[in-house]
């Protein structure tokens, strides 16, 4: 399993939102949106699209696993190493 980075800091501070103010749109405590964005917690698929609406973000550029491009760059090479 890969590393999760979060980014929702960035798109939150883009649309002029506080932790509190981003929380109530999408019906979680301030708190949820501190650890999100501190990378200490995983969001449902349901909150992960609450929250790229509310941003108005694509939910790949908020929410990334590092895993998810370990395996892309890997099939890049072997497509490579095959296509040579």
């Amino acid at each position: 399993m890969g590393t999760f980075r979060c980014e929702l800091k960035k798109y939150r501070q883009l649309k002029g939102l506080t932790q509190e103010q981003l929380g109530e749109l999408v019906g979680v405590r301030r708190e949820t949106i501190m650890r999100l964005e501190a990378g200490k917690y995983n969001p449902s698929l349901k909150l992960a699209v609450d929250i790229s609406r509310a941003v108005e973000a694509p939910i790949e550029e908020i929410f990334l696993f590092d895993c998810y491009f370990a395996a892309a760059a890997a099939s890049a090479s072997t497509f490579a190493f095959f296509s040579s």
